[in-house]
């Protein structure tokens, strides 16, 4: 059975990102803009990645502009505008595509392993994948769900010594 920890992924720094690293870990994979009405949603991501980080989480951040080109910017601007406005720190993927031919295989897996959750397809910016530490199982979120609402289903999946 194939799991979300034989992909990769390429930062926003242009290094390969094997996800094999955080094998066992639940992992928050959420498609990101910076001109979105959700943007402010990056703190509440922060703030999941300082408190659950340490037990086991990992948030990753995927910028997207395929959505009314809310994400204009370069690499470079979106990792400035994110740490300076937002304070993140989680890690930040190049900017991708989340559908259509050019889907990342990140977004391709997670959506395909939720498709009866929301349907297929990313609707808008901040769409939220929370995957399991057995890499398989994918719980989807809407974009307007605030990401301290994932807290309960986020504390059920970290490893047990951690919680």
């Amino acid at each position: 059975m194939t799991s979300i920890y034989d992909l990769s992924f390429t930062s926003n720094r242009g290094e390969t990102v094997a996800l094999d690293q955080y094998r066992g870990r639940p992992l928050l994979i959420v498609n990101t803009a910076s001109k979105c009405g959700f943007t402010p949603q990056y703190d509440g991501l922060q703030a999941l990645h300082e408190q659950y980080g340490p037990q086991g989480l990992v948030v990753l951040g995927f910028p997207c502009g395929q959505f009314a080109n809310q994400e204009p910017g370069d690499d470079g601007a979106i990792e400035e505008f994110c740490r300076i406005n937002h304070g993140v720190t989680f890690p930040l993927s190049t900017k991708v595509d989340v559908n259509g031919k050019g889907t990342d295989p990140v977004f391709a897996f997670v959506k395909d392993r939720s498709k009866g959750l929301l349907g297929g397809a990313v609707k808008w910016n901040f769409t939220k994948f929370l995957v399991a530490g057995d890499g398989v199982t994918v719980k989807r979120y809407s974009p307007n769900t605030e990401p301290k609402e994932l807290a309960e289903d986020i504390e059920a999946l970290l490893p047990e010594q951690a919680a």
